[in-house]
């Protein structure tokens, strides 16, 4: 029985079969009643367009809460752009699912014995199978990586297959990608929020459940270790925060639970690869990779490449060391292989492909590309290349000159271009302005290596176009993504166990594990806080204070109270000139045009925007150890800023509201830090950087308000600032209940050792970290970063405060508290430095003697 005319009226299909696709998932299902198709409508339409729309909100809600973002290159948006997820999965039944399977698993084989073939005995090649332009005109064969021998049984361990229906009706295979497969991580995720948001729609619809794949594919990661080791040390090796896909770098890393590390976490010593901890190196045995072939190794590959490990090949010729997928399967990346592939695969396994491909033609060969150059807008032309992001080609929609430049192009350098058969892929229901519209879908599954076959994923990453008549579909164009059902007609068990064998061979036990690069950043996170943080907070005083005394409506203050604070701003923030020098008269005439400098200008080092711009950088870098709790304040913040960038209007109350939201939010990420990260897991290097920053800051807020000898009155005027902008005023009439003094002050915020904000507490605080980080020298007793720290300890615990208050007639100035503030700023620095130069200082880069690129 299939839904009539009149009832679809009054359903969500509404419109849907207007100028519809002649393949489209629902029409293939013939919208039987036994249809899975079927009952998952009926679960659509009984929660009602309504709540389904809100149900989409929840879920846009959910992931940008939980930080799923996909990094969109050039985007005006930002580089961090949330991941769109449609209500509305799709669809395909275990029946048909089980014929995909095996096809997957027949193309994986292939590709493994393509590439041990390619750079092993290449049979392919001596026998006229592939001809040699298709191998050595791609960018993807790497000379250096010839006859490398391995232990695993397979080489191609990780494979991901792009499919799309094709006009027969069946699953076609789209594209292969082999290098550094993405997707998983966003198709768990989009099952995990599926599953939270809207339950009601698994109704009557018995749904597969990935966690047995990724039990599989943990249990690979430790298997493939060459040392036989009971507890490998896998690592995964991220580009970094500016890759498209970090998030599911960051994601893996957290839900696997293996170290994400960038190439200078990682060095080549005695033919092995090291992680470089706090304590010293940690042998690695496997890296799942998601950095590019040519990156790799600067010594043998690309040698302008920062991302990879210098020496890495050859430590992998002395198998030494596994790489997830092997260096050199980009090779396989090559749509000039698919005309091939039936041939390949007789050759091989003595059987037809099981998947069909688009078909294709090399323009390498005489009679295929004349026979594609005769009709050229019937094709879609790619070159065989995909590293550079090449352009891909609709023909039928370029212009005669468009057509001409193509073809004077194919014909210049025919081995690099590939024609294709121009198919209209099958189109599925998308979620849009409360009704279902059809949209072309792609479906992404991936396979891994498991004993003498592979182990396929049942669903994955459905990828959907943009709009309606789209043919491309594209994450870089914007497109959304689909949950991947493969529903069975058996009851299946929604309660999953992801419990990894021997994971917790993995963890760091100690501090001295911790990746020294991990380190390094939590740290420069700890001290970009600290900065932002204690720059709001004294932006916000002198805002409040604004409005406090005399100001009219020409912007000119006539408190010279106000005039002190804003030149304090610049001599405390170093964004010079600012309130001081040549500058001052022009900028106390508005100084609220300086403010708001400060507060939304990404270029003025040291104000407010730039250091939230730093902390920003330095916690995307380390966002696979963050909380959820920790991100969605994190979210919180970055909306702050971009509503108050879109204000038209900036007055005192629009910045010290803005401040008064952002200082909440950070001082909540401060205390989720502390619940989120183990101290062996690098808390203490976060904060370090911490308090080192407070405490220099500190420093220069004295600095700046209490060396000149003001007038009673003024100098009260002073203080009281001061105090408010160290939220310490209600602290000090609590412990003094006395008229305000510089003497009582500074026992307050300089010498006190149990109040928290002052400087002799953190200084302390330091100390005692610092004190449980590992002494990478064992025959000395101190470390320089201890022996600098106790030395600032030792000179504010020695000082008299009689003495250091001395006026000096002549300047009436402090000078002997000066010269105390400035020695203990210097040796801060030198703490800081001595503890980069400890347990941050990388190796120098290694470099290839002789100029090597790879050709483009």
């Amino acid at each position: 029985m299939t839904i009539e005319e009149n009832q679809i009226e009054k359903t969500i299909l509404h419109d849907y079969f207007l100028n519809k696709s002649k393949y489209d998932e629902l029409l293939i299902s013939k919208m039987e009643d036994t249809s899975d198709w079927k009952v998952l409508l009926d679960n659509l339409q009984k929660i009602g367009p309504k709540k389904l729309a809100s149900k989409q909100v929840d879920i846009d809600w959910l992931l940008a809460e939980n930080g799923v973002t996909y990094n969109v290159y050039n985007d005006p948006k930002g580089l961090n752009r949330p991941w769109n997820l449609n209500v509305v999965p799709f669809i395909i039944h275990q029946k048909e699912w089980s014929e995909i399977e095996k096809g997957i698993q027949q193309r994986s084989e292939i590709l493994n014995l393509i590439l041990k073939d390619l750079y092993g005995k290449r049979e392919l090649l001596k026998n006229g199978i592939i001809p040699p332009e298709v191998i050595y005109a791609h960018r993807g064969f790497l000379r250096s990586c010839d006859q490398i021998e391995y232990k695993t049984a397979k080489q191609l361990l990780v494979h991901a297959v792009d499919l799309a229906r094709g006009p027969d009706g069946r699953m076609w295979v789209v594209n292969d990608r082999t290098q550094a497969p993405s997707g998983m991580g966003y198709a768990l995720e989009n099952r995990f929020s599926t599953t939270k948001i809207i339950p009601e729609i698994y109704k009557h619809v018995n749904v597969r459940q990935p966690s047995t794949f990724f039990n599989d594919f943990n249990k690979l990661l430790l298997s493939v270790a060459p040392s036989n080791s009971e507890n490998p040390m896998v690592v995964i090796l991220t580009p970094g925060p500016h890759n498209e896909t970090y998030f599911e770098h960051s994601y893996l890393s957290s839900f696997l639970g293996h170290p994400l590390v960038k190439g200078n976490d990682l060095v080549v010593r005695h033919g092995k690869v090291w992680l470089k901890s706090l304590k010293g190196l940690k042998q690695v045995d496997v890296i799942l990779r998601r950095v590019d072939d040519s990156f790799m190794d600067p010594l043998e590959l690309r040698e302008d490449s920062y991302l990879g490990v210098a020496g890495l090949l050859e430590v992998v010729r002395l198998q030494n060391v596994a790489i997830v997928n092997p260096i050199g399967s980009g090779v396989l990346e090559n749509p000039a292989l698919i005309p091939f592939m039936e041939n390949i695969c007789k050759f091989f396994l003595k059987e037809k492909l099981i998947l069909p491909q688009i078909a294709s033609w090399w323009c390498g060969q005489e009679k295929e590309r004349k026979h594609v150059l005769e009709d050229l807008p019937s094709y879609v032309v790619k070159r065989i290349d995909r590293s550079h992001r090449e352009h891909i080609y609709f023909c039928e929609f370029l212009s005669k000159e468009e057509l001409k430049e193509l073809k004077e192009e194919i014909l210049e350098n025919p081995n690099r271009f590939v024609a294709q058969e121009k198919i209209s892929f099958s189109t599925a229901p998308n979620f849009i302005d409360d009704k279902l519209e059809p949209r072309k879908i792609v479906c992404r599954t991936f396979s891994i290596a498991k004993q003498d076959s592979y182990s396929v994923m049942p669903g994955g990453l459905v990828r959907v176009a943009t709009e309606r008549e789209e043919l491309f579909v594209s994450n870089q164009r914007g497109g959304t993504s689909k949950d991947f059902w493969i529903v069975s007609d058996k009851k299946q068990n929604y309660l999953q166990n992801y419990s990894w064998n021997k994971s917790v061979s993995n963890q760091a036990e100690s501090i001295n594990d911790v990746p020294s690069n991990t380190a390094e950043n939590l740290y420069w996170s700890g001290r970009y806080l600290g900065r932002t943080l204690f720059t709001a907070r004294y932006l916000r005083m002198v805002l409040n204070q604004m409005t406090h005394v005399q100001y009219n409506d020409e912007r000119k203050s006539e408190s010279e109270s106000l005039k002190i604070l804003f030149q304090s701003i610049t001599n405390i923030t170093s964004t010079f000139p600012g309130f001081t020098g040549e500058n001052e008269e022009e900028a106390l005439k508005n100084p609220l045009k300086e403010l708001k400098s400060l507060t939304l200008d990404n270029q003025r080092i040291g104000g407010f925007a730039q250091s939230m711009q730093s902390f920003n950088n330095s916690y995307y870098s380390l966002r696979n150890l963050w909380s959820k709790d920790m991100w969605r304040v994190f979210d919180g913040i970055q909306k702050q800023l971009t509503k108050l960038k879109e204000e038209k209007v900036y007055t005192i109350s629009t910045l010290s509201k803005f401040f008064d939201k952002i200082i909440t939010r950070l001082i909540a990420f401060m205390a989720l830090s502390e619940e989120s990260i183990l101290v062996r897991q690098g808390l203490l290097l976060y904060f370090i950087g911490l308090q080192i920053e407070q405490a220099s800051m500190t420093i220069e807020k004295f600095r700046s308000l209490i060396i000149v000898n003001y007038n009673e009155e003024l100098e009260y005027e002073v203080l009281e600032s001061l105090l408010n902008s160290h939220e310490s005023l209600n602290i000090y009439r609590y412990s003094y209940k006395s008229y305000l003094s510089i003497e009582n002050v500074l026992k307050l915020l300089l010498l006190d050792k149990e109040y928290s904000r002052s400087l002799m507490y953190q200084v302390k605080r330091i100390k005692k970290d610092i004190d449980k980080l590992p002494n990478t020298n064992t025959s000395v007793e101190m470390t320089i970063c201890q022996k600098n720290i106790n030395t600032v300890i030792q000179k504010i615990e020695s000082l008299s405060l009689e003495e250091i208050l001395e006026i000096d007639e002549a300047s009436n100035m402090r000078k002997k508290l000066d010269n105390l503030l400035s020695d203990l700023s210097d040796l801060l620095h030198l703490t800081s430095l001595s503890v980069s130069d400890t347990y941050f200082n990388h190796s120098q880069q290694q470099k290839q003697l002789v100029d090597r690129k790879i050709s483009n």
